[in-house]
């Protein structure tokens, strides 16, 4: 039986809903000696700022049960270098491309999606939720009023479609409604969680930044519970994530009302992961007799 996996997320079609997610393929380029990107539904690209981020001090990353914590603090080269070095070859991609834009300030966030408002990427990911930097970041993504402002400041300038990544809070919901009624086209939940590690052998903090963003599968049930809640709750669409790691987690996403998925950890543990969860996922609906992907989006029964 044949499958189709084509959905649409704010107009754009996409060839599957599995997305990379930001900040673990870089601007993707690199990953095209492993897989052929161009299977992919799109890919998040590395979160782009005004001017450069030199990021955090190392070490960045500590392994955890069940998934790691990572300090990166959004290292990047800034937007006009990625424009200027990087954006023709991530155009060789060949598949759906979302910038995700960052900042310390709205200005920053608004400056950004103006740089990048005529160029062929498709959307924009504001990361309002980044549980690692000293500015801006979960600040924005926890307050609904700044998170809207924000929204509004983007909107008005953007000439592409725009989600907004939440950050796992008790008021995520609000949030989200906050951002949909201040002009937000989708959202994506769930950003990491907030966490550190200790060896208590120096008696001192794993990280360099001390605390950073746990992700992996350990955060799966509570990011499927926030997917769930949001997708009631709001009648954008939703883009969800969380500890993904095969085609089965993908379609456990979609049936709590994800219209696509991100997956992240998965990618850093395996370079070829995102192409196996496409394939589990088309396996998955060739089991259960589903022709249309899109048929899965919020079917859970509850």
């Amino acid at each position: 039986m044949d499958v189709n996996m084509q959905v649409s997320l704010c107009g754009v079609k996409l060839k599957n809903p599995v997305i990379a997610a930001s900040g673990t393929f870089a601007f993707g380029e690199q990953h095209s000696w492993f897989i052929d990107v161009s299977r992919l539904g799109g890919v998040a690209l590395k979160s782009l700022t005004p001017k450069k981020r030199a990021g955090n001090l190392p070490p960045r990353v500590a392994e955890t049960a069940s998934g790691i914590i990572n300090s990166i603090g959004l290292q990047n080269p800034g937007v006009d270098a990625f424009l200027e070095k990087t954006y023709q070859k991530t155009l060789k991609l060949d598949t759906v491309l979302i910038a995700n834009i960052a900042g310390e300030t709205i200005e920053d966030y608004v400056y950004v999606a103006q740089r990048l408002n005529d160029t062929q990427i498709s959307m924009y990911e504001l990361n309002i939720s980044c549980p690692n930097v000293k500015l801006g970041g979960a600040g924005l993504g926890t307050d609904p009023a700044l998170a809207a402002k924000c929204v509004r400041g983007v909107k008005a300038v953007a000439k592409k479609p725009v989600i907004v990544k939440l950050t796992p809070a008790a008021e995520v919901v609000r949030v989200a409604k906050a951002v949909r009624d201040a002009g937000a086209d989708a959202v994506s939940l769930i950003n990491t969680y907030p966490a550190m590690a200790v060896n208590v052998r120096t008696k001192r903090p794993v990280l360099g930044n001390v605390t950073g963003g746990l992700s992996g599968p350990c955060i799966m049930p509570a990011a499927l519970k926030m997917v769930y809640d949001v997708s009631r709750a709001v009648s954008i669409p939703v883009v969800g994530m969380g500890g993904i790691m095969t085609g089965e987690d993908a379609a456990a996403f979609m049936l709590c009302g994800a219209r696509c998925v991100m997956a992240g950890t998965a990618g850093l543990r395996d370079p070829a992961a995102h192409i196996r969860i496409i394939d589990e996922l088309e396996q998955y609906a060739k089991d259960m007799n589903i022709s249309d992907l899109s048929a899965l989006v919020g079917a859970l029964e509850v």
